[in-house]
């Protein structure tokens, strides 16, 4: 199973929160309150994505945090890049100096290319496309085998 990290999948959810709501700034308060999430965690999600410059920041009484470009010019890859670093399905594939087997490894060419499928997959999903209330409509229910029950399964 390929997971993101937890950190990544919740920079995903402020960000896509921030593209819900483009013309307000938002304070990281009202981030974690609508989110549901740690506010120290909303926090430090934040200053990540405004050192990527994802977000820009606003100090003062009415400052808050605001997405940088519109939600269609920011792509899930660029979020989970600011928080995880390059997106790599294998150590050697991001760390190659760390890996003793780079130079004799049979499958280190393939991890390379499922890795630039995975960043073009990630990188062609926009926060606009994330906000859209349609990414969440589940497709049509699929049966593995007609004689099931009634119980639905979904294809992703």
């Amino acid at each position: 199973m390929i997971i993101l990290s937890k950190l990544a999948d919740y920079g995903v959810i402020v960000a896509t929160h921030l593209a819900a709501v483009p013309d307000r700034q938002v304070t990281a308060s009202a981030v974690a309150t609508a989110t549901r999430l740690p506010q120290a965690t909303v926090a430090k999600l934040l200053k990540s994505l405004a050192h990527a410059g994802l977000v820009t920041a606003t100090r003062g009484a009415s400052g808050g945090y605001r997405l940088a470009r519109g939600a269609k010019a920011i792509s899930v890859a660029e979020v989970v890049a600011a928080i995880d670093g390059n997106i790599g399905l294998t150590q050697c594939s991001v760390h190659v100096d760390e890996c003793t087997h780079t130079t004799y490894c049979p499958t280190r060419p393939h991890w390379a290319a499922i890795n630039r499928a995975v960043g073009q997959a990630l990188a062609a999903v926009s926060l606009d496309t994330m906000v859209t209330p349609a990414a969440y409509v589940l497709r049509t229910p699929m049966r593995a085998n007609p004689s099931e029950t009634d119980e639905p399964r979904y294809s992703a």
